[in-house]
């Protein structure tokens, strides 16, 4: 296999098109998991009855297949980008999902009871002592749901919003294995400087751990 590295700043441009468009749909597709799992996490850890519920729904969407998702839904949304968009967020649900109810489950039980003790309603302890101490857990979750998005999106390429997903398309078609490897690398690097990113935030976010540390 021969690589044509003239090839690159070449179709630079068309390089940075598919990246942004790329991102733009693993990014929300992220977000939503992550704006959807967090209530559901919340009534799982809290409504034990419904915990086994949750989360086996969860999993079942997990193993349909990527592709058959997008067809299901291609009636209801059509050729556009929220179909890429809904259905990535299907598979992040399970992730996240899971790592927010584990992160909840972390939180010791005394240290509920003591900020219930000083007056804090359930809301209140939600929001300044459980969801602060599970941040890490969560983040751990939110972190694997964005690499596993960044690499799914290729497969979007089928309903033509698969962002670098399309070079994968284009070398298999015309035989030319350059913009496989350009696709290959630019989709590995969005993946590091995304966890990247996420740890960064994680840091920020978490000063009590830096200071035990």
């Amino acid at each position: 296999m021969t690589v044509d590295w003239g090839w690159f700043p070449d179709h630079q441009s068309d390089l940075v098109t598919l990246t942004l468009d790329h991102l733009s749909t693993a990014v929300p597709a992220v977000l939503f998991g992550l704006l959807i799992a967090l209530p559901l996490a919340v009534i799982a850890h809290r409504v034990r009855a419904l915990r086994g519920l949750l989360l086996g729904l969860s999993n079942i969407l997990f193993t349909i297949p990527s592709i058959a998702i997008f067809v299901l839904l291609l009636p209801i949304t059509g050729l556009t980008r929220t179909t890429a968009i809904t259905g990535l967020t299907i598979y992040t649900l399970v992730v996240l999902l899971r790592n927010t109810v584990e992160g909840l489950d972390s939180v010791p039980t005394k240290v509920r009871e003591a900020s219930t003790a000083m007056g804090a309603r359930p809301l209140r302890t939600l929001l300044t002592v459980e969801l602060p101490l599970a941040f890490p857990v969560i983040m751990a979750g939110v972190r694997v749901a964005t690499v596993m998005a960044i690499s799914l999106v290729s497969v979007a390429s089928y309903i033509g919003y698969g962002g670098l997903g399309q070079l994968f398309t284009d070398g298999f078609q015309r035989n030319y294995p350059t913009p496989v490897v350009a696709g290959v690398l630019l989709s590995l690097l969005l993946a590091l400087v995304a966890d990247a990113v996420l740890v960064t935030i994680q840091w920020l976010c978490t000063p009590w751990l830096r200071r035990r540390a």
